[in-house]
């Protein structure tokens, strides 16, 4: 995200109709990434949950923005207060803000830069419901997502992003969100998976995607949002910051990748689509927080090393017994954490900042503060997280019933399914014929 900019009153800056339009577009690429990430997880989960997967990234979309409006931009981006949280009485339901005010230093209006704020709110809960898939009541999900993103997610947008936010000050390089978005949904992940526990049939019965089609879709989608998430962030253009992160978004990606999937092909002797969508995401979010630090060739090493390292870093939750359904810690935690700290390691000094990491001559000053960026953000949404869940999980439930769960937690909480083969091959009277049988059959498989 770019630093905030003090300018004297004749140099102030008169409102860009360019940058607006262009970040009025990034915010809407990046709204479209919460459906995509719907479909990515909805066609990871077995047939009996994809919907329920779907909506518990697309109700974040409802509490979120009216949140938002209410306080949390203001808890985000208002006044510093104690380095720990900001608050501005003008920013409480966006009522004080002139239509035509800029958002400090720069050339777009406030209401341009909070809607492009509010759309990383919205996905960053929805991130963590890929690790849930299967398990959790939707109204212990929505209340976790109204609690999480007030107590977490805007106190460490303020730390990274606000003004005064003692991240922010320290100098640790966040362009887009490897710490106050993956860092923080991943953490948050595993403290809820730790306490909610495991699916029935966890490490025993077969959990396939239903449809890697729409993983692919998904992917794809978020993939081409992220251009928006990323060169965005630099909130304009003028200096041909968010070029470059346009260009590493794109060049980390294609490198992560390719890097999970010779590691899918050594490990286990196949190139997998899955594998392929996995990988992807691994790359974008690696290069979330780096791509305006370093240059294309670092981008590539970035996505590099990150593929490999999330692609090792999925299959650790049959090692260690914890059931992150859709593997949100091990693509999101880990390459989160990756791109964060290879920033100390491969920042060129010469795109977003002067900070050069310790492959260009900048010893291990960068690296120091990007490690404790990192492990204070993952620490306090772990914590966090698993203390939120704990409560709501012993006043209300957290989980459905493991009768519920087993047969289906789309129709229990939904009262629908994602697809209906009543009519597959039918007549005029909608009666299955003996075609749809096998159908039917396979789709009673996949549920097991």
């Amino acid at each position: 995200m770019a630093p905030a900019i003090t300018t004297l009153a004749a140099d102030a800056p008169e409102l860009s109709a360019a940058n607006t339009g262009f970040m009025l577009i990034c915010s809407a690429l990046v709204m479209l990434m919460t459906p995509a990430l719907a479909f990515f997880y909805g066609g990871m989960v077995r047939v009996k949950s994809t919907l329920n997967m779907l909506m518990m990234s697309f109700i974040s979309l409802g509490i979120v923005t009216i949140l938002w409006v209410l306080f949390g931009f203001s808890l985000a981006f208002g006044t510093d207060s104690g380095s720990l949280i900001g608050w501005s009485s003008e920013y409480v339901g966006l009522s004080g803000i002139g239509i035509t005010e800029l958002w400090d230093g720069y050339t777009i209006p406030v209401y341009v830069f909070a809607v492009f704020q509010l759309m990383f709110a919205i996905i960053t809960p929805a991130l963590i419901s890929g690790a849930l898939a299967d398990r959790v009541k939707f109204t212990a999900w929505a209340l976790f997502i109204t609690l999480w993103v007030t107590i977490v997610y805007f106190p460490v947008a303020h730390w990274v992003w606000g003004a005064g936010g003692w991240l922010f000050e320290m100098g640790v390089i966040d362009f887009a969100g490897g710490t106050a978005v993956h860092i923080n949904a991943g953490a948050a992940a595993l403290g809820v998976i730790l306490v909610i526990g495991k699916r029935v049939g966890f490490k025993k019965d077969p959990m396939r995607p239903h449809s890697l089609p729409l993983v692919m879709l998904g992917a794809g989608l978020l993939w081409f949002g992220w251009f928006g998430f990323n060169a965005g962030s630099w909130l304009g253009n003028d200096d041909g910051v968010g070029a470059v992160m346009f260009v590493n978004t794109q060049v980390a990606t294609a490198a992560a990748m390719l890097a999970w999937l010779a590691y899918e092909k050594i490990r286990h002797g196949s190139f997998t689509t899955l594998g392929a969508a996995s990988g992807a995401v691994a790359g974008l979010v690696a290069i979330t927080p780096s791509g305006g630090a370093v240059s294309p060739l670092g981008a590539i090493a970035v996505g590099a090393i990150a593929g490999l390292l999330c692609a090792m870093a999925v299959g650790l939750k049959y090692k260690f017994g914890y059931d992150d359904s859709l593997d949100v810690v091990g693509v999101h935690l880990v390459g989160g954490v990756a791109g964060s700290l290879l920033v100390g390691l491969f920042a060129t000094g010469g795109v977003q900042s002067d900070a050069k990491g310790l492959f260009y001559g900048g010893g291990l000053e960068q690296l120091g503060k990007q490690a404790i960026g990192v492990f204070a953000v993952l620490a306090y949404s772990l914590i966090a997280s698993a203390i939120l869940a704990l409560i709501i999980d012993k006043t209300m439930g957290m989980r459905v019933s493991e009768d519920d769960e087993v047969s289906g937690i789309d129709q229990v909480e939904h009262a629908e399914t994602a697809y209906d083969f009543s009519g597959a091959g039918g007549g005029i009277t909608g009666r299955s014929t003996s075609v749809a049988t096998p159908v039917l059959s396979e789709n009673k498989k996949v549920d097991a």
